[in-house]
């Protein structure tokens, strides 16, 4: 089973909780916006410790680091089809919605992934992980998030209530 860490990175506005998640990329994921975001996650490199591997996955699918602050765990989930864990992090912070919305202009510089397009075609094509990014309250997090992520939005919930 393979193992993906990620940041679930969070902000109050006025008085709201605000999640920033990453529309998944590719054909598969091009029409649709429910269950098709994801936070920004990867797999480990072979012994890298998951936060580090969180913070540089963040960086690499959104094209701007992580904001600076300690990660919070919360826990792992497994997604597609039992096949994948990814071990969540919190991380209250703010990114300038700019640079969110510039996730959608970025170039192809390395973090795109490449597959068979249309299927058994036997042509490849690149697609950027993540197309696009954006800040959703929970309310509409929770219909936004791929169900297998689900869990990491009751976790937040529960570590910023006792906070």
């Amino acid at each position: 089973m393979l193992t993906s860490a990620g940041i679930l990175l969070h902000r109050d506005r006025a008085g709201i909780v605000e999640v920033l998640l990453g529309h998944m990329g590719g054909p598969f994921w091009s029409r649709k916006d429910a269950a098709a975001w994801s936070i920004p996650k990867g797999e480990l490199d072979a012994g890298e410790e998951p936060v580090a591997a969180a913070r540089r996955e963040f960086a690499e699918e959104l094209g701007f680091p992580p904001p600076a602050g300690e990660l919070h765990e919360l826990g792992f989930v497994v997604q597609s089809g039992r096949r994948k864990t990814v071990l969540g992090f919190a991380l209250g912070g703010d990114v300038p919605d700019a640079e969110v919305a510039a996730v959608a202009e970025r170039p192809d510089d390395g973090s795109w992934i490449e597959i068979e397009w249309p299927r058994n075609s036997g042509r490849r094509m690149r697609f950027p992980e993540i197309d696009r990014a954006a800040w959703f309250d929970l309310a509409t997090a929770r219909i936004k998030l791929v169900k297998g992520q689900l869990p990491f939005l009751d976790r937040l919930e529960t570590l910023l209530a006792a906070a």
